[in-house]
């Protein structure tokens, strides 16, 4: 349910940030979207910002993250790089959004058919791309479960990719960064990662990429 867009955002849980998110996509997968009054929006929140989430997301353009979590102004802070991918300076905007902006919960989303993803695949280190796809090379060493056609024309090497990338990420800024550690450690942010399905509109968060504490087995390692 839409409630004002700065309404006991202080109060609100990792937990229950992440629940808003889900019940967002389930929306928008039944192509209905919550109420609002955008330019009330527009006016409340124009000396103020306290985004709920921060989102490192892809640059794709079918991949708006307002849009498949049916959210409004205010209400997000998008990073949006190639492959999802947690650079120095991707890294800094989250750390500004949940050190100053208050923001809660930090979500690390890639998708289906991504094209960085299957530029990885392909070994593809070329032009400024090759910055991108040097941070992704990780995660297409890291799939062991396909031992054959290891390109870009096998869906299901790249789809383990996909998932793999969103965990190198999440250890990348986990590593990275100690405002964001501190910040967990001490209860008042999450990290979860989570895949956008192209074809369905469906994200999913799955158990093991969900982070509420540092006692999580992927941030232990």
């Amino acid at each position: 349910m839409y409630k004002h867009p700065l309404k006991d955002r202080e109060k609100m849980s990792p937990q229950e940030a992440l629940a808003i998110l889900l019940e967002g996509n389930e929306r928008f997968t039944q192509n209905i979207s919550a109420h609002r009054d955008l330019l009330n929006v527009v006016n409340i929140t124009k000396d103020k910002q306290h985004p709920f989430a921060a989102i490192l997301s892809c640059s794709d353009s079918r991949t708006s993250t307002e849009l498949i979590f049916d959210q409004g102004l205010g209400d997000l802070f998008s990073v949006r790089l190639a492959g999802n991918i947690a650079s120095r300076k991707a890294i800094g905007s989250l750390e500004y959004s949940c050190k100053y902006l208050g923001s809660k919960l930090i979500v690390v989303l890639g998708h289906s058919g991504c094209g960085a993803i299957k530029a990885a695949c392909d070994g593809f280190s070329g032009g400024h791309i090759g910055e991108i796809t040097k941070m992704i090379f990780p995660a297409v060493e890291a799939e062991k479960t396909v031992k054959e056609n290891r390109t870009s024309e096998n869906v299901t090497f790249v789809e383990h990719v996909c998932d793999l990338n969103v965990k190198t990420q999440i250890d990348t800024i986990w590593n990275s960064s100690e405002i964001l550690r501190d910040l967990l450690n001490r209860g008042e942010i999450g990290i979860v990662g989570g895949v956008y399905d192209l074809q369905t509109a469906q994200v999913s968060f799955p158990d093991q990429y969900q982070i509420f504490n540092a006692d999580h087995p992927l941030v232990q390692n």
